[in-house]
């Protein structure tokens, strides 16, 4: 890499900033007791390849990539991380997933990147290949990795249009730490990423989400039908409501129970910190609704469930009669409805989908999801599939085969990655 005096100062204003920010990140509750281990190198083993998967769904890719990962020769592996939930997946996912002989892993997290602790870590690990899942741009870990003459890879890419203005607003910067190879998600994902990065080479590639979609099959039995739900009645789901669009959800609810009486709505809020506002709203409607938590049996009848625990979504989209995808009624990238199709749940978004758009168009011509232009259509069609109960084993087939039609980006990624470390 050519020595350029604006990134010289811009690594040493940046190493300043960091400096400032990591006393106050070091009495962060979910960072103190990783602080240390996010700060120093000397834990770190040598690695021919480093993964960076910053938060759960990366780490869901980045198993897939171990999973298919095939060398001719031993290979070390390094795989970082930067939530408590990502690590929580690779510990879990690694231990039960099959990897070739020749491939050794070992997990880290992911350190600060103070170009003063990113120096040291590139040197102690000094990868020859590095993989960035989606998009995790940062600027220290670039440079030092071009100074170590790493091959970088942005794997899985994708860009929002509002991630896309952000970044060009700082292109001079990016075109001289720029990733050597893109593999976008779809083709406006490629389009975007050239924007910024004109001097990488960019080419689209089918998201790896497709390979770990098929390697889910039914939810695992958390609970059962009875345990949830009275006998009898139709469950329609909102799943992952944003707070932009609560009101509008709101108006669902009551168009839904007034069209369809005999359901039960269950109501999951993307974040947990907005039960509060939940409970405040629904009050005031008058209507009928119950906190899973207090609840020891079934609800008596109709009425709205409000999830307050933890990881039960997807055992309720396979009892669901109909699903809605929030994030989808305001301009929020809408939600991953993969996982409802999976449990045979039909699935029904607002106009909002731009962060999905590589599950493909064609799966609303499938009619295995249908898009609205608002909330009354959607609750509308909610109402219709509640009325016209689709065969759940036929939607689970023609779902599995949609997207079994779309697999392969692991091994396209494993390719791409094993070329780059012959020519690092």
């Amino acid at each position: 890499m050519k020595k350029s005096v604006y990134i010289t100062n811009f690594m040493t204003f940046y190493n300043t900033a960091w400096a400032g920010v990591l006393p106050f990140l070091k009495k962060h509750p979910r960072l103190a007791k990783t602080f240390h281990l996010r700060t120093g190198a000397a834990h770190l083993k040598a690695a021919d390849i480093w993964i960076q998967a910053a938060s759960a769904g990366e780490a869901l890719l980045a198993t897939r990539l171990l999973e298919h990962l095939s060398p001719e020769r031993p290979m070390q592996i390094l795989v970082t991380t930067t939530t408590d939930q990502g690590m929580e997946i690779l510990t879990r996912e690694l231990e039960k997933t099959r990897r070739h002989p020749l491939v050794s892993v070992s997990l880290a997290w992911f350190p600060f990147d103070k170009p003063q602790i990113v120096k040291a870590v590139v040197k102690q690990v000094a990868p020859r290949v590095m993989v960035l899942l989606e998009t995790e741009l940062w600027p220290a870990l670039l440079y030092f990795l071009k100074q170590n003459h790493t091959r970088i890879l942005v794997i899985n890419g994708r860009m929002s249009q509002k991630s896309g203005r952000n970044y060009r607003w700082t292109r001079a910067l990016w075109s001289r730490i720029f990733p050597h190879r893109i593999l976008a998600i779809s083709k406006p994902d490629a389009a975007r990423f050239k924007l910024v990065f004109s001097q990488s080479d960019v080419t689209v590639m089918p998201n790896i989400k497709f390979d770990v979609a098929t390697a889910v099959t039914q939810a695992p039995p958390l609970l059962s039908f009875s345990d949830l739900f009275p006998p009898g009645l139709a469950v329609s789901v909102l799943a992952s409501i944003r707070q932009p669009e609560e009101k509008q959800v709101l108006e669902m609810i009551r168009h839904l129970l007034n069209r369809f009486p005999g359901q039960i709505v269950a109501v999951f809020p993307r974040h947990m910190h907005r039960l509060g506002s939940w409970k405040r709203r629904l009050k005031k409607t008058g209507l009928p609704f119950y906190l899973c938590s207090e609840l020891s049996r079934p609800p008596a009848g109709p009425g709205i469930l409000l999830w307050d625990r933890f990881g039960e979504m997807r055992t309720v989209f396979g009892h669901a009669h109909a699903v809605f995808m929030g994030g989808s009624l305001a301009p929020l990238g809408g939600q991953n409805f993969l996982e409802p199709l999976l449990q045979g749940a039909p699935v029904v978004t607002g106009p909002f989908w731009d962060d999905f758009f590589w599950v493909g168009p064609a799966v609303f011509d499938t009619g295995l999801a249908q898009r609205t232009p608002g909330w009354r259509a959607a609750a509308d069609a909610m109402v219709y599939l509640l009325k016209h109960p689709e065969d759940r084993d036929k939607r689970l087939q023609k779902a599995h085969a949609y997207i079994a039609a779309r697999a392969g980006g692991a091994d396209m990624a494993c390719r791409e990655i094993l070329a780059a470390l012959s020519d690092a």
